[in-house]
């Protein structure tokens, strides 16, 4: 990948009957290509930014499903903040650093705003692929993605105003730098490193950074007891995970088959697939080994194992056969339910199973390039695992610094007692169930799902049990 939802039936239409005009042009890279192509190209990397779009609305209800009621209003806030931070900062700094064209490999920056100059909207931009502004929508649609995958695992205690502060700086400047050395064309492209739509460079950056907010917040209240039990704490909303889980699902079409960056048809179709295969794998897989652990089907180990498999399959989306995308899924839905186990066993509280879905089913994926893909073998593998280090590395320490000058600062946790009345009236004054008495969604102190866990208290006694006695 790069350089850089639902949609209506009249623009699918409308691809369909320009691709047929365009015809035999699909795939060719020369540096001029027809009207008709370039139209083509543009239309599909506008409707896949829409798809990824339509994301961050599937984060939005994921997160709200899996946390208590009390915290909504709070959760739906910073989801519906971030992409408007993502997308400002992006255009002035974010943009320019992740893209600077010549530069060291490791830091450069192209300038301030969007500012192309003639060719940005011709064909001589990219190729013919998209013009400047296409480039642009695409890519920052992606940006606000990483700060998404911190809210979750940060959810129920982080201050608003700390975590958006943290959403600022690691959108405009951590994931930027860190994009810029794989799809800026520096020195882990150079290296060979891959990582077409990223497991690495979204979403274990992301969980790198969520990792470091979990760590530097601590558990929920009442997570974890002095004898050093687990308490279960059920979301309220399970069919709104259901919804949002479906809607990454969607999202996903956009987020790697737009990372083609071209509408020919062998490419995005295959892409699709091996998406759509991974996907389906993992939920059946994480399915399977949930259900012998707790000895019930448990409906959010299905959710987090389709996302698994997606998060698995983006590093190689582009290039795996059909055995493979399906093998990449079972793995990953498997990681993912022991994934969320050990975090559980280590005390590191993620109310949504971010650090297992994203980081650990991330850094999978990313290696799964140098076992399965085209240029599989120990060399490739080998570079894939500096791509992981150099990653979390950076990730990390950066997110820790962030998190650690607000903590000493302005504090980055609520109050006790915020944290026992819900972030909702705490932070906002208001209610999302303002009509129903917060006790009926599981609102009471202690209360709450441990990351990918079932409401089912069975299914929860099972894996909890199982996980001490590992």
């Amino acid at each position: 990948m790069k350089r850089v939802g639902s949609v209506s039936g009249f623009a699918l239409l409308a691809l369909l009957a320009i691709m047929a005009f365009a015809g035999g042009a699909f795939g060719q890279e020369e540096a001029t290509v027809s009207p008709e192509m370039f139209t083509v190209n543009n239309l599909w990397m506008m409707i896949a930014s829409g798809l990824v779009f339509i994301m961050h609305l599937g984060f939005a209800t994921l997160e709200s499903g899996l946390t208590r009621a009390k915290n909504t209003t709070n959760i739906l806030f910073k989801n519906t903040l971030i992409p408007c931070l993502g997308v400002i900062t992006y255009a002035f700094v974010g943009f320019g650093l992740m893209y600077p064209g010549e530069f060291n490999g490791y830091l450069g920056f192209s300038g301030f705003g969007l500012f192309p100059d003639e060719a940005g909207v011709t064909t001589a931009y990219a190729g013919g692929k998209y013009t400047f502004w296409t480039d642009f929508l695409f890519q920052a649609m992606f940006a606000a993605t990483c700060a998404t995958i911190v809210s979750g695992a940060v959810a129920e205690r982080v201050k608003l105003s700390s975590f958006l502060i943290f959403s600022f700086f690691f959108v405009s400047f951590v994931y930027p730098i860190a994009g810029s050395w794989k799809w800026g064309l520096g020195f882990l492209d150079k290296m060979g490193f891959y990582d077409f739509a990223g497991s690495t460079l979204v979403h274990s950056v992301g969980g790198w950074g969520a990792l470091a907010g979990v760590l530097m917040l601590g558990p929920r209240m009442g997570k974890y007891t002095k004898d050093g039990r687990t308490n279960a704490i059920p979301g309220h909303s399970m069919p709104l995970a259901t919804i949002g889980v479906f809607l990454l699902w969607l999202g996903w079409f956009g987020f790697n088959g737009g990372s083609v960056l071209n509408a020919d048809p062998a490419a995005v179709s295959l892409t699709l697939v091996t998406t759509t295969l991974a996907a389906a794998a993992g939920g059946l897989s994480a399915t399977f080994v949930s259900w012998a652990i707790a000895k019930k089907p448990d409906l959010s180990m299905a959710l987090n194992g389709i996302l698994a498999g997606l998060v698995g399959i983006t590093a190689g989306a582009d290039q795996m056969a059909m055995w493979s995308s399906m093998l990449i899924g079972v793995i990953a839905g498997v990681i993912v339910v022991y994934a969320v186990m050990f975090f559980d066993r280590m005390k590191i509280d993620d109310p949504v199973g971010a650090l297992a879905v994203h980081l650990v089913c991330g850094i999978f994926g990313t290696l799964a390039v140098g076992l399965f893909g085209n240029k599989a073998g120990v060399g490739q593998l080998v570079t894939q695992a500096i791509g992981v280090a150099a990653y979390g590395v950076f990730s990390f320490i950066s997110a820790l610094a962030i998190f650690g000058a607000l903590k000493a600062t302005m504090g980055i946790r609520v109050s006790p007692e915020e944290e026992q009345e819900g972030l909702d009236l705490g932070e906002h004054g208001m209610q999302a169930y303002p009509d129903f008495q917060q006790s009926s969604f599981g609102g009471g102190p202690g209360l709450g799902v441990p990351a990918g866990y079932a409401a089912s208290q069975m299914a929860h006694g099972a894996l909890h049990t199982k996980t001490e006695m590992a």
